[in-house]
């Protein structure tokens, strides 16, 4: 979907529009939302960060996705000049228009940038940065720990039309908590996870697959996995999220974590990579995770499973492991 597209259908009549989930956990789903709830969420965030009518902001997120066309609803509530480009792995390869006070970009193009001498200080300029569709891990974090202006992790989905809560992640600010805009009620579940109270956004309370702690005033949390990421192996729970975090401390190769039946521990530990990178991980692993974490197989991909917004596909991570791959035993 281009621009003008979406311009196009929102200004009709019809006071709902369909988007689509991101699919990191199965296909994607198209849903129905309000308009009127997408401006709710506009408001949330521009109110957050301050942003008045004749700011800028940057579009580089594909329009399919919840994330690009809130990107649109923001600079439409709040008056902003919106600029566009191609939602590409490099979204700042060209000059920037004019200074921008809010640009939201994947991981993935956030890394790209800061590969990059020329984009890294564009990068560097934005007022507001936001990062979403995938969490951000701690080497690309350290990255931009001391960056000028504001950079920010988020928390939603597309049911919570975007993020309900942003994370600072640089300057004297940094936090490892998310904090919740106002109208946002927070509580766990039986299970812990994170349940979201946002009547403005939704019309029921929504109990995420998120695995959280909330901080006394229910006002900040943290997010430890997704319930559907634990693996239990010989009885032991671990979460991939925990692993992935901890390997990409020391890791400078592309990877991810999943798992495969085991007939003696109920399910296994298996790492995704790329070929020719299973011997550099297999000593890795050997270093730096506990024993229970180990990978128990290494399976070697042409590419690792994505969705178009930068997340990895679960299911289809868990498929190749199970299904497609020769598995590397360790050692």
């Amino acid at each position: 979907m281009d621009l003008q597209t979406f311009l196009a259908e929102w200004q009709r009549e019809d006071d709902r529009m369909t988007v689509c989930t991101s699919g990191s956990t199965g296909q994607p789903k198209p849903i129905l939302v309000e308009k009127k709830r997408m401006l709710a969420s506009a408001r949330m965030t521009c109110d957050y960060l301050n942003l008045h009518e004749g700011d800028t902001a940057l579009l580089c997120l594909p329009l399919d996705y919840i994330a690009g066309k809130m990107m649109v609803v923001r600079s439409l509530e709040r008056e902003l000049r919106l600029f566009s480009t191609a939602p590409t792995g490099h979204p700042l390869a060209n000059d920037l228009p004019c200074a921008i006070d809010l640009c939201a970009m994947i991981p993935l193009q956030v890394y790209n940038s800061l590969e990059n001498p020329i984009e890294s200080e564009r990068l560097r300029q934005i007022r507001h940065l936001i990062i979403g569709g995938s969490s951000v891990d701690e080497r690309l974090e350290k990255q931009l720990r001391n960056f000028p202006n504001h950079v920010w992790s988020t928390y939603g989905m597309t049911e919570t039309l975007s993020h309900i809560a942003l994370r600072r992640l640089n300057g004297a600010q940094a936090s490892e908590w998310y904090e919740a805009f106002e109208g946002i009620a927070l509580s766990l579940d039986n299970e812990g996870c994170l349940v979201i109270d946002a009547p403005h956004l939704c019309a029921e309370s929504l109990t995420t697959n998120d695995i959280a702690v909330l901080d006394i005033d229910h006002r900040r949390f943290k997010i430890l996995g997704r319930r559907d990421n634990v693996i239990v192996s010989g009885g032991v729970k671990i979460q991939i999220e925990e692993v992935e975090s901890l390997l990409h401390r020391h890791a400078d190769r592309p990877f991810c974590i999943t798992k495969r039946p085991d007939e003696k521990f109920g399910e296994a530990v298996v790492l995704l990579a790329l070929s020719g990178d299973i011997p550099t991980f297999q000593h890795l692993c050997g270093q730096v995770l506990p024993k229970y974490w180990q990978p128990r197989c290494y399976c070697e991909v042409a590419r690792l499973p994505m969705t178009p917004n930068g997340k990895v596909a679960r299911r289809e991570a868990e498929r190749l492991a199970r299904e497609s791959l020769p598995c590397v035993k360790p050692g």
